[in-house]
């Protein structure tokens, strides 16, 4: 398979990669490596993983990070309670009941060690790494450079077939050197008006062509304004479902729809106001 190939796959899963994007993700397939995509919030890196998954019909496992992220619930825990029940209906103490409770039966597998044991490669999406804290990323060193995980009681437990990793950052914080290593890059940026175009015709297809253009335009006008929260490909394309739902067939037409459809692009009462009806006008002049 080339990279054409893959690009092919996930356009036929709706997602429509950049010839860079997909040859990184061909190298990081062919490799077996990890690949770390970088990008503000909102221009698909999460859909990558979706895609990638549906593409190869596999299953896709997420780990979403967050501050206080830790190996207990990225990685494995001991069902305490089913321990518990266990000790009290044996009857047993000591090393005899320990080696009875930390086995197989009490193992709860959370995203990391699921991913790791699958017959089939899955995907594995770790979303936002850079908002775990950085103790965090030492446990995935050993999971992204070798696929295993050492559980103390039960032993190193090595990958059964290698997921095929993906991570993203918004550049929260800065990764480690080590984590990087590990991985190949690529960088994600909001799409161009052709490729925009391309994803709200495979998305949206009863669009007409002049409203598709008309909604690409604005929505990558509005980035360019003095924003908190800058609209995504997906608020790109709630903009446009709301649109076809009121019923607008040209932006310019409806003000009062074309304000009320704003909702789906603007998240915070500062952006809101920062795009009063006199500025959304102009933005929908200049992309009629």
């Amino acid at each position: 398979m080339t990279y054409l190939d893959l690009q092919k796959d996930l356009a036929e899963q709706g997602y429509v990669a950049s010839d860079d994007l997909a040859m990184a993700l061909h190298l990081a397939v062919t490799l077996g490596r990890p690949l770390l995509l970088e990008g503000a919030a909102g221009v698909g890196k999460t859909e990558v993983a979706r895609a990638l998954a549906a593409a190869r019909d596999t299953r896709l496992i997420r780990l979403q990070c967050y501050e206080g992220l830790d190996a207990a619930q990225a990685i494995y825990e001991w069902n305490y309670q089913r321990q518990l029940l266990a000790i009290q209906a044996s009857g047993k103490t000591g090393k005899e009941a320990e080696a009875q409770i930390f086995s197989e039966d009490y193992l709860l597998e959370r995203p990391l060690l699921q991913a790791i044991r699958q017959d089939t490669p899955p995907v594995l999406l770790i979303d936002e790494i850079d908002r775990a804290d950085e103790e965090f990323e030492a446990y995935l060193l050993e999971v992204l450079a070798d696929f295993q995980i050492t559980v103390p009681e039960l032993g190193t437990i090595t990958a059964k077939s290698r997921p095929l990793v993906v991570l993203t950052a918004n550049g929260t914080r800065d990764l480690s050197d080590a984590l990087r290593r590990r991985c190949l890059y690529a960088h994600v940026d909001y799409p161009d008006r052709k490729t925009e175009l391309a994803i709200l015709d495979a998305r949206c297809p009863g669009l007409s062509a002049q409203l598709s253009g008309q909604i690409v335009g604005f929505v990558q006008d509005l980035r360019k304004e003095d924003l908190v929260k800058k609209p995504g490909v997906a608020e790109m394309l709630d903009f446009a479902a709301a649109l076809a739902g009121l019923g607008v067939a040209d932006l310019t037409e409806d003000p009062a729809a074309l304000m009320a459809a704003m909702a789906t692009l603007l998240k915070t009462e500062a952006d809101r106001g920062a795009v009063p009806a006199e500025v959304a006008q102009r933005l929908a002049g200049r992309a009629a």
